[in-house]
């Protein structure tokens, strides 16, 4: 896990859908005066440059987020997500994208709080850096997000948004991720709790949105975007997800308008598509 490196694939269609959602959800608490806490498991670097370095390598941002900069006929919810991203765009050319960090950062209030974990020693460092003058309202720390969990669990506040998105760069990580849900929701289950995961060839991946819904949860939403049809010969991602524990009740009908839409300009081919489904208490 150490190796990987979000700066290759920052701005990619996978970001697209999990910052799109994170404003949605964070949008939501914010709508009641109480506090509320994000929770960030997997944080990264929090802002990324897509000119130079590891993203100009891939350039996986210009079928991602470049695909909708230029965009004039954006629904509202994803207006909102390309504006958040315009913001450390100040010259409108698209030069810096702002990670899950960065676009939580903006969606707090004064009474709100942001607990940031990254592993990775570089992209922590960074982190810190990108986070040097926003006080006490974000705290960072270096460190595996699974385990910080238990440690914050449930948060003061009593309502707090936790994103968990790993790099799934190991097998290790998909078990991870069943096992730090079942520890939060025994220790706080009326939690949101969003979970990003990769669409790839491997089994464990296509195994585990069943996982997921298996946990004892009553209230979810699963939404999962497809761009192409998988390669023949099983390598890379073709897509991704996002399965959420006690979404927002207004959530699935903001999708069924915002997934066509993705895939019309996202879709790269006729395997392009996607998936929304939910359950309700």
């Amino acid at each position: 896990m150490l190796s990987y490196r979000h700066a290759f694939h920052a701005g990619n269609h996978a970001d697209v859908l999990k910052h799109f959602l994170l404003i949605q959800l964070s949008r939501y608490l914010g709508q009641k005066d109480t506090p509320f806490w994000i929770i960030d498991t997997h944080a990264g670097a929090g802002l990324y440059e897509l000119d130079t370095g590891y993203a100009a390598k891939l350039k996986e941002y210009e079928s991602g987020i470049g695909k909708l900069w230029e965009r004039h006929d954006l629904p509202a919810a994803l207006a909102d997500y390309v504006d958040r991203v315009r913001a450390c765009n100040p010259d409108a050319s698209l030069r810096f994208y702002p990670g899950s960090p960065w676009l939580a950062q903006q969606s707090l209030r004064p009474q709100d709080r942001l607990r940031l974990f990254e592993l990775h020693s570089s992209d922590s460092k960074i982190l810190q850096e990108n986070f040097s003058t926003h006080g006490r309202q974000v705290s960072i720390t270096t460190a595996n997000g699974f385990d910080a969990m238990k440690a914050l669990l449930p948060p003061p506040p009593r309502r707090a948004l936790v994103l968990i998105d790993p790099p799934y760069e190991t097998r290790d990580d998909y078990p991870n991720v069943i096992a730090a849900l079942t520890d939060g929701l025994s220790r706080f289950s009326t939690g949101t709790y969003a979970v990003w995961y990769p669409q790839l060839a491997r089994l464990d991946a296509q195994q585990l949105p069943g996982k997921l819904k298996r946990l004892p949860i009553k209230n979810w939403l699963h939404v999962a975007l497809t761009v192409h049809t998988p390669s023949a010969d099983g390598f890379g991602m073709h897509g991704s997800g996002m399965f959420i524990i006690n979404p927002p009740w207004t959530l699935h009908k903001t999708l069924e308008e915002i997934m066509p839409y993705l895939v019309q300009v996202l879709g790269r081919d006729a395997g392009a598509g996607f998936t929304l489904e939910q359950a309700t208490a």
